[in-house]
């Protein structure tokens, strides 16, 4: 047994002694916020103007941990940003700062206001958790002196982090966590030196944290799962609506079952920023999610999880596909980009078939049963084996079925949204280098689709009694963690130029569609 594996198990043995039980269940909330952005949020804000921003954004959050705690809910998420807003510059997000201590001060701000200074953020939460018995996790910004003469010390003399703070039903700080990976335009923040390893243990369960893209970073996100043994991850986002495969509902619930943990998710509400997609999320499937581009409110989702979750035996995602010869047929490859990433594809010409696509090492596999060939429709499928630049810099591989925009060939991978076509049954599969993969599926209307497939040991995606309704896309989505990025010292100041030029590209084709 590795030592932080024993030292939790310590941890919640003492939790649970103390507080008489240990629960075998957890009702989790999530809330996904309509942010509220001061109409002149481009201009500085003075302290006082920042506080009573805060404030409204607290005051919303307030009465949904309420009407949670008052349902019976452990613990409730609440979203990135949620409390300061979008404050995209440096010197002007200053106002919105307070020094966030380690939890290991042993602090409850809600009875103990000025020991930090002057912190009515924390305040304030604290008192929510506590006045409502209900554990609280939330974004907001966090500054630490430092020395301006040392070169990585920034020219105002403050780290500034986005952080993410977590309070017991008692009102106590039990973690803070600094956002790793960051958008090109987050310059406000810095990054901490060190990728953070958070978590926290309740009487229902071991928790980790995460924000945001962190996500698809092997450290933190797969060391919390694999290595510290969390039962749930908490993660607050502003996620953009990112078609087809980081479109947040789907992307999230297929990170729940490949990494076999729960996930409890709580986005943002903006409509002009594409942003909504929240969801409580088990690895046996959804167990609530909410998603509207046609509302303007935000929305509390509450369910019952198992604190720690009931898995089933671990797939190996390559066992099928490594086991047959290659699809015999005369039709031919192009391609096209989704993004900035290079796919193979095959047009699926008739109303079944069998296809094989490869790009590199990667093979992708597909059996499938359309109900009816539609001619105003084109699928394919498609093959990505490659280093992804669009939001961030990873490796993937992508094995997917896909609905081309129109029928002209060079639509494939742009955004879509709506299909006619009903499929049969379908079976997809890859030589996926990488036991960390998510399976994806939309359906018409941008509708996940829990209940409508099924993950073989073997490592397919199938469907064996026809989908209940036309198909976006069938996916599965390989995250190669194993292999890093290119390292900073390789990337000249050309290649920097061009990361910020797509990450801005990749922002505003988000929002277009």
């Amino acid at each position: 047994m590795l030592p932080s594996q024993w030292q939790s198990y310590m941890a919640i043995f003492a939790l649970c002694a103390f507080k008489t039980t240990c629960l075998d269940t957890f009702i989790a909330a999530v809330y996904e916020h309509a942010v509220i952005i001061h109409p002149e949020h481009l201009r500085p804000f003075s302290q006082e103007e920042a506080l009573n921003l805060m404030n409204k954004n607290m005051d919303i959050l307030e009465q949904a941990i309420i009407s949670a705690a008052k349902q019976g809910a452990h613990i409730i998420v609440t979203p990135e940003y949620g409390i300061s807003g979008f404050i995209s510059n440096r010197l002007k997000i200053y106002p919105f700062l307070e020094d966030v201590p380690h939890p290991m001060v042993n602090w409850t701000p809600c009875t103990d206001h000025n020991r930090f200074g002057n912190t009515p953020v924390q305040g304030r939460l604290s008192c929510m958790a506590r006045n409502n018995s209900i554990y609280v996790v939330a974004n907001m910004v966090d500054r630490k002196t430092c020395d301006p003469t040392v070169s990585k010390c920034p020219s105002n003399g403050y780290y500034q982090y986005n952080t993410n703070v977590v309070y017991d039903s008692e009102g106590k700080l039990v973690a803070r966590y600094y956002k790793k990976y960051m958008l090109t335009k987050e310059d406000q923040f810095d990054t901490p030196f060190e990728t953070e390893l958070v978590t926290f243990d309740t009487t229902f369960g071991k928790f980790g944290i995460l924000t945001g893209f962190d996500i698809l970073f092997h450290d933190p996100a797969v060391t919390l799962v694999e290595k510290l043994k969390v039962d749930t991850i908490v993660l607050p986002v502003a996620w953009m609506n990112n078609l087809p495969y980081l479109y947040p509902t789907a992307f999230h619930a297929a990170w729940a079952m490949g990494m076999r943990v729960n996930l409890l998710v709580a986005n943002i509400h903006n409509t002009v920023s594409q942003m909504t997609g929240s969801g409580i999320y088990a690895p046996d499937s959804p167990k609530v999610y909410y998603m509207d581009m046609n509302s303007e409110n935000g929305t509390l989702l509450l369910s019952q999880l198992d604190s720690h979750p009931k898995l089933s035996p671990p797939v190996n995602w390559s066992s099928y596909a490594n086991s047959i010869e290659p699809f015999s047929t005369e039709q031919e490859e192009f391609k096209a980009s989704i993004l900035f990433d290079k796919f193979t594809f095959k047009e699926l010409i008739n109303d079944t078939g069998n296809y094989t696509v490869c790009q590199n090492t990667l093979c992708c596999y597909l059996s499938y049963k359309m109900s009816e060939k539609r001619t105003d429709e084109v699928y394919v499928l498609g093959a990505f084996d490659g280093l992804h630049i669009a939001e961030g810099e990873y490796y993937i591989q992508i094995c997917t079925l896909l609905k081309c925009l129109t029928t002209m060939l060079e639509t494939c991978g742009r955004p879509v949204e709506n299909a006619s076509t009903v499929f049969d049954m379908f079976s997809l599969s890859g030589t996926f280098d990488s036991q960390h993969v998510f399976p994806e599926m939309l359906l018409s209307g941008l509708q996940i689709a829990p209940g409508e497939f099924e993950v073989l040991n073997d490592g397919r995606i199938v469907n064996e009694n026809g989908t209940s309704g036309p198909v976006l896309m069938v996916t599965l989505f390989g995250r190669q963690y194993e292999k890093n990025k290119p390292t900073n010292a390789s990337i000249d100041l050309g290649s920097a130029l061009l990361m910020r030029i797509i990450t801005m590209v990749f922002v505003l084709y988000s929002s277009i569609w």
